[in-house]
């Protein structure tokens, strides 16, 4: 179980760019990073306005010294200081993850990163290959990974109460955008336009999320080949889609899906995963997080709750309060940024943790590799493509 207890020896000094007033993300970085007493908020680049960045820092009890204008100045001037910043988060539209990674990277510091990581796979492999080459940890905001029925899945799965896999149901499916909400709201405009967004809106903005969870829960199967087709139904969003179906097929014979979509009208969220074996199948919805549903052919439907005893172990370690008590996205994020502080805390001393898995620099160069080869094979016709 989860108490706040100290996870690394001193909090790790950070520092933000972007996340600032008006942000849909910024706030569950700063608490998720900050509950477990495992980071410490000293410095930041809140916003594109120096002024109002500033003026938003100082009301998050950071020194108006340490509110800059831009996070070139910030790298520059925190490596100045003794107690300088020693990891970053990235909380900015798409277009701009690629440069700031790099440049965080290059300055030595460990990166909190949000998807997609950039927009092409070399630009991916670039990061990955200075990251390892710098000894630094970069992390991905997968949030939904740090739900602990997530890690419950992960284990039935490994030990074999599933049996066989053969299917793997994905969708991340909302309605929020089923209209042309973008000409009224800033923080959308940006994730339709393509020279900010990259070469898709939903595969990225949505359609990974579900594929990680899928990647955690079942690390030993690969994709091979996939068919992807893309519609915009608002025809204002071309090229990008708002809607996208994705086959494929993966090297232990197994088929999955993904749905992802922002006009399924009606829907809330509608991320689920099904997963499919030969005795039994499991079922994830991230509306009702703290549930798993188990079915086993030929017997009643169970509904796994968190915090009980019957769950695996390593399930249990996740626990933050006795079953019965809902957690939510907050408690899953900030599962996620204390195995991220864990992991840097190793590596300034040299060390890699073997124990423990986050979504890191490889989950990062994946999720841009799925959205690759799903565009190239839906602006082909919708056909099958070897997995690159």
């Amino acid at each position: 179980m989860i108490n706040g207890e100290k996870k690394v020896e001193n909090p790790i000094r950070w520092a933000m760019v972007g996340g600032g007033r008006g942000s849909q993300i910024g706030y569950i970085h700063r608490s998720a990073a900050l509950r477990d007493h495992n980071f410490q908020l000293v410095a930041g680049t809140f916003d594109i306005d120096p002024e109002r960045g500033k003026d938003f820092g100082m009301n998050l009890h950071v020194a108006p010294e340490r509110c800059y204008p831009d996070y070139k100045t910030m790298f520059e001037e925190e490596a100045k200081r003794e107690d300088g910043i020693q990891a970053v988060s990235v909380a900015t539209p798409n277009g701009t993850h690629y440069e700031i990674c790099k440049a965080a990277l290059n300055a030595g510091l460990h990166v909190v990163c949000e998807k997609p990581l950039c927009f092409t796979t070399e630009e991916a492999k670039e990061l990955e290959a200075l990251a390892k080459k710098k000894n630094r940890v970069v992390g991905i905001t997968y949030g939904y990974s740090g739900h602990q029925m997530i890690e419950q899945a992960r284990q039935m799965i490994a030990k074999g109460d599933l049996g066989e896999i053969r299917i793997v149901n994905m969708q991340f499916a909302h309605g929020f955008h089923c209209e042309a909400v973008e000409a009224d709201n800033p923080s959308t405009k940006w994730r339709v336009d393509p020279k900010v967004a990259g070469p898709s809106y939903v595969l990225g903005d949505v359609g990974t999320h579900p594929l990680f969870l899928s990647e955690i829960m079942l690390p030993n199967m690969k994709i091979t080949k996939l068919l992807c087709t893309r519609q915009s139904f608002v025809k204002s969003r071309a090229p990008l889609e708002d809607n996208a179906y994705t086959i494929m097929e993966y090297d232990n014979g197994a088929i999955g899906t993904v749905w992802s979509s922002c006009v399924n009208a009606g829907s809330m969220h509608g991320q689920k995963i099904r997963v499919i074996g030969s005795k039994a199948s499991i079922e994830w919805w991230d509306e009702q997080p703290n549930q798993l549903r188990y079915e086993i052919q030929g017997k009643p439907a169970q509904i796994l709750e968190r915090g009980m005893d019957y769950l695996y172990p390593e399930a249990l370690a996740d626990d933050r309060i006795g079953g019965g008590h809902p957690e939510g996205l907050f408690e899953a994020w900030s599962n996620l940024y204390t195995r991220f502080a864990m992991a840097m805390e190793a590596a300034d001393c040299g060390e890699t943790l073997k124990d423990i898995w986050y979504p890191g620099i490889e989950a990062g160069v994946e999720g841009v590799r799925w959205v690759e080869n799903c565009v190239r094979s839906a602006d082909n016709g919708a056909v099958w493509v070897e997995y690159q």
